[in-house]
């Protein structure tokens, strides 16, 4: 839910969730934006398998799920976002030519990812081609287990 207090994304905005696992971020954030198209990929079809009877279950309409690795994926996305499944150069790497040029939101197109630990080194990795913004999960949930959390922002220089 960290991303919804993030960014409350427009209507006909469409979001890659890269490495869904079982659903996560994607299908909270497509129950709480029902206009905004998002298309989940994991790299293991047993995950997907439960994604789709998840979302069949809720009848929820505004979910795409693949088992296929992010590189297959076609398309273009306004945002991309994952959960900690790589180090941030890595996500960028795997996500490059998938944002759409046209904006539809108030913050420009790019990767929203949650992390923990110690970041210095993978944002060090990245900031010569990427701006990259973090903020403390902290700073939206009192529970303890936020206190090393992050959620990073990254666009394109």
């Amino acid at each position: 839910m960290a991303i919804a207090k993030f960014i409350q994304f427009q209507p006909q905005t469409r979001v890659l969730d890269l490495g869904t696992g079982g659903g996560f971020p994607g299908v909270p954030l497509a129950i709480l934006f029902p206009e905004v198209q998002f298309t989940l990929v994991d790299s293991i079809g047993k995950k997907i398998k439960v994604v789709n009877e998840v979302c069949a279950a809720l009848n929820i309409q505004n979910v795409r799920a693949f088992h296929q690795r992010v590189e297959e994926v076609k398309g273009q996305f306004d945002f991309v976002v994952s959960r900690a499944v790589a180090p941030l150069s890595e996500l960028l790497h795997w996500t490059k030519g998938k944002y759409s040029g046209e904006q539809r939101n108030a913050l420009p197109n790019g990767l929203i990812c949650l992390k923990g630990g110690d970041l210095k080194e993978e944002i060090n990795a990245v900031k010569m081609h990427f701006i990259v913004e973090r903020y403390r999960l902290s700073e939206y949930f009192q529970e303890e287990f936020f206190e090393t959390k992050e959620l990073i922002y990254a666009v394109k220089k």
